[in-house]
């Protein structure tokens, strides 16, 4: 049996998870057939899911996708942006080939990573006009500030562990997806928010906010590439990865 059913959902057995996965490894050899094939025309055509958040998209891939679209003219990317905080698990289960992502503290298994960039984790308030100036003065009482953090993902794992070592229990004003809705809360004078410092610098809402200057900082967010290694046997992955390595 491959399905459990009710009157609501249709779940997969273990036996259909491991059809599932035995699916999708005959599917990939089957594209990495394909694609040597079509090498030996000295040739690459075919299409490539790529995953990343808005941010991603033009503060890294636009000069990835222009070099690579130079080389490999045949190969066409379909591009899915979101919130960068569920990238990896998209795919890990299939949903996309490649995405850009940070490199959470714990690397996932079978993931193959190429970094990018690195970009400072900063908290950000409203500027000093707001009505929440008063609680940001020197020294700060992080028991009474109000906190606009992401759901999950990299940097809500450093803000927890962040409060923790300082022995703090943040006061949560709201759990947002996408760092950009971070920016926006903070400059309507929400709370006080962390984001990657490569977000606030390409955000419109950027002189609405201010960056607090805190210590202990933050460890910086390691952006990179993330593709399952069993995908770099394809042709078109590997064309892709490849190219990246060679920047």
């Amino acid at each position: 049996m491959l399905f459990t059913r009710d009157n609501r959902t249709v779940v997969l057995t273990r036996d259909g998870e491991l059809f599932q996965e035995y699916a999708r490894d005959a599917l990939d050899q089957w594209e990495a057939i394909r694609q040597k094939l079509m090498q030996r025309g000295n040739t690459l055509r075919g299409e490539i899911s790529v995953y990343c958040s808005v941010t991603a998209s033009y503060s890294f891939l636009y000069e990835i996708l222009r070099a690579f679209r130079d080389q490999y003219p045949g190969i066409e990317i379909k591009l899915h942006t979101g919130d960068p905080d569920t990238a990896i698990h998209r795919v890990q289960t299939g949903l996309e080939e490649i995405t850009i992502a940070a490199h959470p503290a714990v690397a996932p298994g079978g993931m193959a990573f190429k970094p990018i960039a690195e970009s400072p984790l900063v908290f950000i308030a409203p500027l000093a006009d707001s009505p929440l100036s008063v609680q940001l003065q020197p020294p700060l009482d992080w028991a009474t500030i109000p906190m606009i953090l992401s759901e999950e993902g990299v940097s809500r794992d450093e803000v927890n562990r962040w409060f923790k070592q300082q022995n703090l229990k943040p006061t949560i004003y709201a759990q947002v997806a996408g760092n950009e809705a971070i920016v926006s809360m903070v400059s309507l004078g929400f709370g006080v928010g962390v984001v990657p410092q490569i977000v606030l610098e390409n955000s419109p809402l950027a002189n609405k906010v201010q960056v607090l200057d805190v210590e202990p900082a933050l460890p910086p967010y390691n952006v990179g590439l993330f593709v399952l290694e069993k995908k770099l046997k394809s042709p078109l992955i590997s064309a892709f990865w490849e190219q990246i390595q060679n920047r």
